[in-house]
């Protein structure tokens, strides 16, 4: 049995266990809340382009750009956006699982773009060839972070280096759920009802190839930036819930520890009392 004090000891560990987890559930809860408006607010933006330019990639042909052009030849990408940071809960491994699950379904040539630390060491360790790195967009992240993703996966697909990327992260659905997602980024898929274009027809100004040039690089960067607000709101989200967990198991840890420093004092004293009455009788 432990003595008092190694119990005694056991207790303030978990006390400043519980003040550390408290801490950080309430710096987490506070980066949600920033973090949810920001997701919530870029949504429509990015729906309604996605609805455009699905519109436009059902009219259009290959020849009026290169992002909307369908191949057969290529290998596939797949740009896995996870955090650097753990303590999260279950937030990365669900990601990395979904992730490694669509490899080993569909086998093929591939690579794979990493966007924060733990994706990038589980498919290390998983010999998934990655071709590039990019450190994460930290608690706020910034269109213009995503600009240097976005350029190098448009110009590889301008290439014709891939035939099709994808994009795997953390959807996020509400404080307490978290899904991991994967959508296709290019090639953009077309719409199945075009009935809402009239005629089919699109009107361009100054001409088709100008307006692509300034819109479907920033499609990309949208969707991009969006998976990157979408998981950034879960990382927080997880990691308050997680923190919060922490916190009251600690809190039950404590209380079955001072029950059992309580029984072993009152079993000293016991202990000490019999002596003593024993030394009486002795005399």
């Amino acid at each position: 049995m432990p003595s008092q004090r190694d119990i005694r000891r056991r207790i303030n560990a978990s006390r400043n266990i519980r003040q550390i987890t408290r801490a950080m559930q309430f710096v987490a809860a506070s980066k949600l809340r920033r973090a949810q408006e920001s997701t919530l607010a870029a949504r429509p933006y990015s729906e309604l382009l996605d609805e455009i330019l699905a519109d436009l990639a059902a009219v259009l042909g290959s020849d009026e750009h290169p992002l909307l052009s369908r191949r057969e030849e290529g290998k596939r990408l797949i740009v896995l956006i996870t955090s650097d940071r753990g303590l999260a809960g279950p937030l990365n491994t669900n990601t990395i699982r979904f992730a490694s699950k669509e490899i080993v379904e569909h086998p093929g040539e591939l690579e794979l773009v990493s966007v924060g630390r733990k994706g990038r060491d589980a498919m290390r360790r998983a010999r998934v060839p990655i071709i590039a790195h990019f450190a994460g967009f930290g608690d706020r992240p910034a269109f213009d972070d995503i600009l240097p993703l976005a350029r190098l996966i448009s110009d590889e697909y301008e290439a014709g280096t891939y035939n099709q990327v994808d994009i795997v992260f953390t959807r996020f659905v509400s404080t307490l759920v978290q899904r991991a997602d994967m959508v296709q980024l290019l090639p953009i898929k077309a719409s199945a009802d075009t009935r809402g274009v009239p005629g089919s027809q699109f009107i361009f100004e100054p001409a088709p190839e100008i307006v692509l040039d300034e819109l479907l690089p920033r499609y990309v960067g949208t969707r991009l930036y969006q998976a990157a607000l979408e998981s950034t709101a879960s990382f927080f989200s997880s990691q308050m819930v997680a923190m919060k967990n922490a916190t009251e198991n600690a809190d039950e840890l404590i209380d079955d520890l001072t029950l059992s420093y309580n029984k072993a004092r009152q079993a000293h004293i016991t202990s000490e009392l019999i002596e003593i009455a024993s030394g009486a009788q002795a005399r």
